[in-house]
């Protein structure tokens, strides 16, 4: 019987805010990630306008679902065990404004995986994280306290154990006694 993955509802809020000195001469707007809070019904299905004045608009983005994978694992490891674990949310512009004069700023997923996070970057995706509240990374940890493998140590065998090889690869040996040829070099000797 296959048991649901555990999940979470969540809602994104997303924040269009003025900018402001030298680099307001090309762009005078830019979105960012304000903040993920847990879906409430109330939200509705539809992204809506939460506030809005002259410097700042925020946008409530409802009905994402973060879903833990057994597979995942290592990446939710890797956001428990920072001093800040956190939401990654990746996030595009619109091409066409669909509920605003200008286009939105549209989340598209959002994880707790660091391994999700890396990928989408390599990827070149719009990428921001906001922390995690208490929580939800003690759910998260104890995801990953119960699915974690660890992997067996093995002994790293001692250096002086390993076979010796010259520099191709090929058996090499050590002798202790006279070099052979007899020479005070070690080259064999002249003979002439």
């Amino acid at each position: 019987m296959n048991t649901p993955r555990p999940e979470l509802k969540v809602a994104v809020v997303m924040r269009r805010e003025r900018i402001e000195g030298p680099m307001s001469r090309w762009q005078s707007w830019r979105w960012v990630l304000a903040d993920v809070v847990p879906h409430e019904e109330g939200f509705g299905s539809a992204a809506r306008l939460l506030y809005k004045n002259d410097n700042e608009e925020r946008w409530l983005h409802p009905g994402y679902v973060v879903e833990l994978f057994k597979d995942d694992v290592e990446g939710y490891y890797l956001n428990v065990s920072t001093p800040a674990p956190c939401w990654f949310v990746l996030w595009r512009i619109e091409e066409t404004a669909s509920l605003a004069e200008e286009p939105l700023a549209k989340p598209e997923v959002v994880s707790l995986s660091y391994v999700d996070a890396g990928r989408w970057l390599d990827a070149q995706e719009t990428v921001e994280q906001v922390a995690a509240p208490a929580e939800v990374v003690a759910w998260l940890r104890a995801f990953v306290d119960q699915h974690q493998v660890s992997e067996p140590r093995r002994r790293k065998r001692p250096e002086s154990f390993k076979p010796l090889a010259d520099r191709f690869g090929n058996p090499a040996s050590i002798s202790t006694g006279p070099k052979p040829g007899g020479g005070a070099s070690g080259t064999g000797g002249a003979h002439g």
